[in-house]
């Protein structure tokens, strides 16, 4: 059966470009051109492989989507936005976003999105159903840091006894980090580790996901201690390992 898409996009230009690109490229996709369209259409059509999400909508915006369809579903959600400013709230603000691709985009570039984004969704579900959560390591492990646990087995993280809730990407991050003590990861590895996607120098997406991750973690994330950074050359573990 081919993969479903459920586009969500007010400008019926751009929704039928995209939407007839991507039917070539063998998906079947379904449009909404307004919030209150989108989660009707969501909740009716339900066994989406993916949703693309314009933030700025009529009647209902984007965003507020977002988070509807994130109280009851895991599919991947690529948002399409001209303004950072969005990204930055939809990924940041623990809506839960999966990536995004700024306005103008290429088809090109557009559908590879797609289909990463697709095939990385099993991380997300983390014991969803009809999902495999993807491990950050393949060796079943539990690492001490100072002050915190991560289990790679279950996916959760301990603050001082107390458990830390992350997104999968977030958990994601710190997983590569603690797996790895000593090295020093570019942005660029760092998408390519977490997204499994090759890096298209949109830093926007690990900035939002670091800063978020260090306000769940550090005790104070302007001098953070779990994952210091290395400025011009990227970041790495801090000298917390127990």
């Amino acid at each position: 059966m081919p993969q479903r898409v459920l586009l969500i996009e007010d400008d019926e230009a751009i929704s039928e470009m995209v939407r007839s690109y991507l039917v070539k490229e063998g998906y079947e996709v379904e449009t909404a051109f307004d919030g209150d369209a989108a989660e009707r259409l969501f909740h009716r059509g339900g066994g989406y492989d993916l949703v693309l999400l314009d933030l700025m909508l009529p009647k209902r915006s984007g965003s507020d989507v977002l988070q509807t369809i994130r109280r009851d579903s895991l599919v991947p959600v690529l948002i399409m936005s001209a303004k950072d400013s969005d990204v930055d709230k939809a990924l940041g603000l623990g809506f839960g976003a999966d990536d995004y691709i700024t306005k103008p985009f290429s088809m090109i570039e557009l559908a590879a999105r797609v289909k990463a984004a697709i095939r990385r969704a099993g991380y997300a579900a983390v014991g969803g159903p009809g999902q495999e959560a993807a491990p950050v390591q393949e060796k079943a492990n539990i690492i001490s840091l100072r002050g915190l646990t991560v289990d790679l087995d279950n996916f959760s993280v301990l603050k001082n006894g107390e458990e830390v809730k992350l997104t999968a990407k977030e958990f994601q991050i710190l997983g590569l980090f603690a797996s790895s003590p000593g090295r020093v990861y570019t942005k660029a590895q760092i998408y390519s580790s977490v997204w499994e996607d090759e890096y298209y120098g949109d830093e926007n997406v690990i900035n939002v996901h670091m800063r978020r991750l260090r306000e769940k973690i550090e005790d104070d994330p302007s001098k953070p201690e779990y994952i210091k950074t290395l400025w011009g050359i990227g970041y790495k573990l801090g000298d917390v390992l127990e």
